[in-house]
């Protein structure tokens, strides 16, 4: 008993050990970790401030329990996407009901569960020792010394972290504090600028400080820095719930430019997971596109690229103006395309067959509210009782007949999500073996490899026919019309030697999305110069950062500040640098592709991310 007792503290000291080297996982994966030494230290300072404040670990191991809940996840996200967890996945498993996760790690959800089942074990094991266990104890004066020295180091670190460090500037140490005091309306104007003047006065502390509040590297380090990513998301909330009714103050002043008094409506499609190559339109050896194929008035966008892989993200590049390498901040202080065209007189709607918003706002909910009618008609999610994106050409039939004489309809499509197989009828289950009518396949095996790629490749020839649909209804208007397609991002589907699939590994198949314009005779009779521009510019270096731009330009949309040289519609347009979210903001048209997977690798440094 005594062995035991004696042995029970070095097991908590190697658990608590093992949990502070998740962030050096990627070495095993090969991947490298920036900062190490920054994040060891934050760990050995966290552990020290822990034992110093809370005297042992019957107390503050229960802080630890999210650290352990979360280590199955990180592990998953180091082993398949190289990546550990960040806001932006917590932000997904918010936004992702259990249906969905469960058909996602389809058998590996029994995996799941024991993993999880065993962490959780491991904690209250552990949990067990603490409390029964004093040996870890930090008694006597020492620690009472060490919590006096920790009050004078975080005095230390606030001046530092008002005033700044010898790096940075006067102006940027104002701006902070100007971030920091100007919402609390409790303090006088004078009081305020007489502080302002107190820190303005003080001297930075010298730059070799300026790791300690590096809290990027703090929020990668383990265990505590899952509370740092944890308070972010919430941040992001927060952020996203004031921008919703900050937005509403928001106007382009936008108006038609005289000469368009006629009747005029636009679609817009924001398709999902569809990649370039596998469209016929653009190539591909299968007839995926059978009935775009055939379309006299359409324009397909040859050289398409999406700045980062994930919906959540990719949408508000699409729909505002949202610079690329902003991407992963969440939100975004101007509005999107449907108001600028509510301004110019236009009835907007957001038709949707993705999921809608519920107790959180999204980056993508923030701009759905913005249109005039909006409808959200998936009730399964994405599980195998999603409706197939046929519905949503009753609704869009809906708004076509719509008493309002200029309208911009948005159609949010589930496209090419997973499962593939999900995504059509039987009817079009061409290319076999697939995975239509399997229970629960196994996404992740490679065995499965053929059937993944044909209902992938089934998936998009129903999504043919379903725009073909929408563009057969666009025809039948007697006014004139447009349609406007883009993908939100594409897949990797385990190509060549390739052993990753589905979104988030940085390739040029994630990155290469398919777009295309069609447009009516009447549109071609009433624009003929856009005709021209846009032909022009089909094999043009373009972003989903053109999007916003060409879509309000190609009825003539003028609003102050418009940038006509990012619209393909413009005789302005202009080249301008492509960033892709791969390790950085890597320059696309500066970039290598390595092995099967397309990895998109920088030639020179790429741009560090701002998170």
């Amino acid at each position: 008993m005594n062995r035991l007792s004696r042995t029970s503290p070095i097991l908590l000291l190697i658990s608590y050990f093992l949990i502070s080297c998740l962030p050096f996982l990627a070495y095993v994966f090969g991947k490298p970790v920036e900062h190490p030494i920054r994040i060891l230290v934050y760990e050995a300072i966290c552990w020290f401030i822990l034992w110093a404040v809370l005297q042992g670990p019957r107390w503050f191991h229960y802080l630890l329990l999210p650290a352990f809940v979360a280590i199955p996840v990180e592990i998953y996200l180091r082993m398949y996407f190289g990546q550990g967890i960040s806001t932006h996945h917590l932000g997904i498993m918010t936004e992702t009901s259990p249906k969905e996760a469960i058909e996602f790690l389809g058998n590996k959800i029994w995996l799941l569960i024991f993993v999880v089942s065993t962490t959780l074990a491991w904690w209250w094991s552990l949990l067990k020792v603490a409390i029964h266990n004093r040996h870890l104890d930090w008694r006597g004066s020492s620690r009472w010394i060490c919590l006096t020295a920790l009050v004078c180091i975080a005095i230390v670190w606030g001046y530092g972290a008002k005033v700044g460090v010898a790096s940075a500037s006067i102006a940027d140490r104002s701006s902070a504090m100007t971030k920091d005091y100007s919402h609390q309306g409790s303090m006088s104007v004078g009081s305020w600028t007489a502080l302002q003047e107190f820190f303005d006065k003080q001297e930075p502390l010298p730059i070799w400080v300026e790791p300690l509040y590096d809290l990027e590297s703090f929020s990668r380090s383990w265990p505590m820095g899952i509370w740092a990513r944890s308070w972010d998301f919430y941040q992001e909330r927060q952020y996203l719930a004031v921008l919703s009714e900050k937005n509403r103050l928001f106007r382009f002043q936008a108006e038609q430019a005289p000469g368009n008094d006629f009747q005029q409506t636009i679609v817009v499609v924001i398709g999902e997971s569809s990649r370039y190559d596998r469209w016929s339109l653009n190539g591909y050896h299968r007839l995926t596109n059978p009935h775009l194929g055939k379309e006299d008035n359409l324009v397909s966008f040859s050289d398409m690229i999406t700045s980062v892989a994930a919906t959540r993200l990719s949408v508000p590049v699409i729909t505002t103006r949202k610079p690329a390498t902003q991407s992963l901040k969440a939100g975004f202080s101007e509005k999107s395309f449907l108001s600028a065209y509510k301004e110019a007189g236009f009835k907007t709607f957001w038709i949707s067959n993705q999921m809608s918003f519920g107790q959180f706002d999204t980056p993508t909910s923030v701009i759905a509210k913005e249109a005039d009618v909006t409808q959200f008609l998936n009730l399964g999610g994405f599980t195998n009782k999603s409706s197939y994106d046929q519905i949503l050409l009753a609704p869009m039939q809906k708004a076509l007949s719509d008493d309002a004489p200029n309208k911009l309809i948005v159609i949010h499509s589930l496209g090419n999500h997973w499962n593939y197989s999900h995504r059509y009828p039987q009817d079009y289950d061409k290319w076999k073996p697939s995975l239509f009518g399997v229970a629960n396949p196994a996404y992740t095996n490679l065995k499965n490899k053929e059937a993944l790629n044909n209902s992938y490749d089934n998936s998009n020839l129903y999504n043919d026919w379903v725009l073909s649909r929408m563009i057969t209804q666009l025809k039948a208007v007697p006014h004139m019309t447009a349609l406007w397609y883009v993908s939100d991002h594409g897949q990797t589907l385990y190509d060549g030697s390739c052993n990753l699939a589905f979104h988030g590994h940085n390739t040029q198949f994630e990155f290469h999305i398919p777009a295309f314009v069609w447009y009516s005779d009447q549109y071609a009779a009433q624009h003929p110069e856009k005709i021209h521009q846009l032909k022009a510019h089909q094999n043009a270096k373009l972003t989903t950062e053109n999007v916003f731009h060409s879509i309000v330009d190609m009825v003539d949309i003028r609003y102050p500040g418009e940038q006509l040289e990012r619209s393909v519609f413009s005789p302005k347009w202009t080249y301008h640098t492509r960033y892709v979210d791969s390790y950085g903001w890597t320059h696309y048209d500066d970039s290598h592709l390595k092995g099967d997977c397309r990895e998109v690798i920088d030639n020179g440094t790429p741009l560090v991310q701002d998170k």
